[in-house]
Order: structure tokens, then sequence, then C-alpha cells
């Protein structure tokens, strides 16, 4: 069993979080623990069933719970799942598969195939935006449309801010909170009820979660040929984590239907672009 957590308490007090916090899921819901080679894996259903299949992955260090202010307008026009992945502080499993096999494109049909969805779009931020790509390369002929925040793996990772991280250790819960704030920006002030409950969740998953600490392996060329589905990805310039100005560069020279949205003062956190990317989903419903 891998130890994604740094104690047994603090695994118990993220996970008690967690479900106070999804009774304030804003549309009705069904949840589901659907079993996989795996592990058990969790996912949220939201919207008319029998509509088209939305997917959506979440950042690393994050769960289904960061969908809950735009799940309601999704759900509009779309058959809703909000996985919980792998080896993240959710209600799945901690298993952590190798990132360079198939694992975890297998571990994805294993949910669509009980969730009987053989043809998905899919939503990824960040690391949900590597696995988004991880699998519409390996299966193209089940992903209707994809859209990516910051993804990972097109880009180089950064490591300038590996350093950052290992001093910012040295000064205590300071440290921390602005490292995070250099990697997402600073929180708003005086945020809505909502915002700031999300917040102060996500403040306690730093506290007693274990982030992987791994590279993301970068799409060849070829694979990112096999990304024959239409594709918007959003990047900002100012991410400490990913190169960008690379993302951009190779999706647009080899991904024939990508749409590239670059935000040259955005950081990793891009707030404010679900507008954008419902819209270029719905361009499937019309």
């Amino acid at each position: 069993m891998n130890r994604i957590y740094r104690t047994a308490e603090g695994e118990r007090l993220v996970r008690e979080r967690y479900a106070a916090f999804l009774k304030h899921w804003p549309v009705e819901r069904q949840e589901f623990h659907i079993p996989t080679s795996q592990g058990e894996t969790f996912v949220i259903a939201s919207g008319t069933e029998g509509a088209p299949s939305l997917l959506l992955l979440h950042s690393g260090g994050a769960n289904a719970g960061m969908w809950i202010g735009e799940v309601r307008a999704f759900a509009e026009h779309f058959r809703v799942y909000a996985v919980d992945m792998i080896g993240e502080p959710g209600f799945s499993a901690p298993s952590r598969p190798p990132l360079v096999s198939d694992a975890h494109a297998v571990w994805l049909d294993e949910v669509l195939r009980y969730l009987s969805v053989d043809r998905v779009s899919i939503v990824g931020a960040s690391l949900g935006g590597w696995l988004a790509l991880d699998y519409a390369t390996r299966r193209p002929e089940r992903v209707e449309r994809i859209a990516v925040l910051c993804p990972g793996g097109v880009g180089r990772q950064k490591i300038g801010i590996v350093f950052v991280s290992l001093a910012s250790r040295l000064c205590g819960a300071w440290g921390k909170r602005k490292l995070m704030e250099r990697i997402l920006g600073r929180p708003p002030a005086g945020p809505p009820p909502a915002v700031k409950a999300f917040v102060d969740f996500m403040t306690l998953i730093r506290r007693h979660f274990r982030h992987r600490m791994v590279k993301l392996p970068i799409f060849s060329d070829e694979a990112l040929r096999r990304l024959n589905m239409p594709l918007l990805a959003v990047v900002g310039g100012r991410d400490v984590l990913l190169d960008s100005a690379g993302t951009k560069r190779r999706l647009e020279r080899h991904v024939p239907q990508a749409q590239v949205v670059f935000l040259p003062e955005a950081g990793h956190l891009i707030p404010g672009q679900y507008p954008k990317v419902r819209a270029f989903l719905q361009e499937s419903c019309a």
C-alpha cells in the first residue's frame, strides 16, 4: 500500500473534511465506488443521464471537490463524471502505477466501462491535463473533445522551483505559504464563503498529503499527432512549473485541431477560463 499521507491521523482529517465539503455539491449527484485493477475509484456523477458524457480530471494534490464551482454549468449540457484520481487525496485508492506505462489508460478504461461510457469529452487541469492527454493519445477513438489547463507532458517541466521548494521548507509554515503563492498566486482577498472553505481544505491537504515527486513523462511528437480530436489548451506565460511557450509551440505544430490560448501574465493557476471551456465543449452538442 502506498503511503500518500504523512500520518494516519492526517488521512482521517482530510477524508472527513472532504466528506463534509461534498455535502455542498450544488446539483443532484450520484456517487460511485468503482472496483478497478488499481483499487477502488470514487466518481461523482451529475447531469441528465443520456446526455453527452464529460469526464473531469482534477489537478495534483486535489480531488473532485475542485469542480464544485463549475459542475452546475457543465451539468446543464452533459452527464458529468468528476473522478477522484488514484494516488491523490480523495476517496480513490492510493495506487500510483508508473506514469510511463499504460496503467492509467487501462484504469480509465475500467472506470468508463463500469459507467457504460463508450465515448467521452475530457477536461483536465495540470496533472489531470497530463492524464487527459495520456488517455487521448492512447485511445483517440474514445475521446470526443479535450480541454486542458496548464497540462503537463508537453512543454518541459521546470526544475528551478524544486530548489525554491527545498529552501521554503527551512522557513516553516510561512515558507510553505509563500511557495504556494508563487505557484498558484495569492488567494483572493475577502473570498466568498465557498471559496474560503475550499482554500482552507487545500491548506489542510498540503499539511498532511505527500505530493508526487516525479517528473511527468513528455509526450513524443508521434503521440501528439494521434490527438485527432478538437483540443483546447489554456496556458500561462508565468507558469513556474511548466514551459508554457513550449507547450503552445508543440501543440500547434503537431495537433491538427489544437486551439491554444496563451495568457502571458498568468501563472499555473488560471481562474476564469471555464466559460471558454464550456463554449468549446458545447460545440459538439450543436
